[in-house]
């Protein structure tokens, strides 16, 4: 199984993640450094943020987006006419590309989902010329406080959803460090670290609450198939959570950080 990432879809990626996706995409940039030339690969590209980012760039002159869920890979095309871009379904752990091809790879919030991250890295070192940079970034499972407060707040009334769409404990690679790890491990040199600060804010709350329960995952099925008074009960608590003692609903924001991390082939 290439992904532990349950996808539902172009537009419920965007309104869930897509959207926040695309506001990291230029820090993570700027971390990782766009070559002045040459070709590049932008390994797990979802509906296109990174992608889209560096079309910007018109020093560039291929981009190679792949991703794993076909309905990402249609969406990003519908959303570019650049001929540099070429879009294509695969797997991040098994690269379609020979060795040495290109200038620079990215993966941007995709690590933390595949089957083998380990693999993954070393495919993005073997497709990179000698001394072209690899860079990739994840969410920080402590810096994420507007899914923390959807998702404790479900957890404390109704524990059974653990498992059930609910995630009962962080993912690989969401910890400090543990992504130069797998960089170091995968053979990079010369590497950097360090965080990226995005604010995720929300118009009201039903942007905070609609797009986590009928976004990705699977946590829809089991929401529906509550009783209406347990799933009043949780809309009311998490109304609150958002709120936050206002009495007026209204737009919110919530800083959350992401681990990044760069090195050369």
């Amino acid at each position: 199984m290439p992904s532990t990432f349950v996808a539902k879809g172009a537009e419920a990626y965007e309104a869930s993640m897509g959207r926040w996706s695309l506001r990291l995409a230029a820090p993570f940039l700027d971390f990782a450094g766009v070559p002045s030339g040459g070709r590049v690969l932008d390994a797990g590209c979802g509906t296109g943020s990174l992608t889209l980012s560096l079309s910007a760039h018109p020093e560039l002159e291929a981009i190679e987006a792949l991703d794993f869920e076909e309905n990402f890979v249609a969406a990003l095309r519908s959303r570019t006419d650049d001929a540099r871009i070429r879009v294509q379904q695969g797997d991040v752990c098994a690269l379609p590309f020979e060795s040495q091809t290109f200038d620079a790879a990215y993966s941007l919030l995709v690590l933390h989902f595949v089957s083998d991250a380990h693999k993954a890295a070393r495919e993005m070192r073997r497709v990179l010329r000698p001394g072209a940079a690899a860079a990739a970034a994840v969410w920080s499972y402590e810096g994420m406080p507007s899914w923390r407060l959807f998702w404790d707040t479900i957890l404390a009334l109704e524990p059974e959803a653990a498992g059930n769409g609910v995630p009962s404990g962080r993912r690989p690679l969401t910890a400090e460090g543990e992504l130069r790890e797998l960089f170091e491990t995968a053979g990079f040199q010369d590497i950097a670290e360090t965080t990226l600060t995005i604010i995720m804010d929300y118009a009201n709350f039903e942007d905070f609450w609609l797009p986590k329960v009928y976004g990705q995952g699977t946590f829809a099925a089991f929401f529906d198939g509550l009783s209406e008074p347990r799933r009043d009960r949780l809309r009311d608590a998490l109304r609150a959570a958002y709120l936050a003692g206002e009495r007026e609903d209204g737009p919110r924001g919530f800083e959350s950080v992401a681990f990044a991390v760069r090195g050369t082939a």
